[in-house]
C-alpha cells in the first residue's frame, strides 16, 4: 500500500467545494480545507504508484477548480 499527501492550489473561493468533492473519490481517505500556501490537503491511499498516480491524474486534477497539484509520497525510513 502507499500512502500520499496531496497539496492542492484552488481558485479563489473554491477551496471548500474541492474538498467536497475529492473527498468522495475512491482512494482518497481525508480532504480538508486549509489556509496557507494551499487551499486542500488531501490523504490518499493506493495499492502501487502507478495506481497512485492515476488516482492524481486521472480523478483528483479532473475536479474542477483546481490549479495545481503537489503529491508526497509517505515514506517509512
Amino acid at each position: 500500500m502507499v500512502q500520499a499527501y496531496i497539496l492542492i492550489q484552488t481558485e479563489v473561493g473554491k477551496a471548500a467545494a474541492v474538498a467536497g468533492e475529492i473527498s468522495g473519490i475512491p482512494g482518497v481517505t481525508q480532504a480538508e480545507d486549509v489556509t496557507g500556501p494551499y487551499d486542500v490537503i488531501v490523504r490518499a491511499e493506493a495499492r502501487n504508484v502507478d495506481e497512485l498516480g492515476k488516482l492524481v491524474v486521472a480523478q483528483i486534477q479532473a475536479v474542477e477548480g483546481i490549479t495545481r497539484t503537489l503529491t508526497c509520497p509517505i515514506v517509512h525510513i
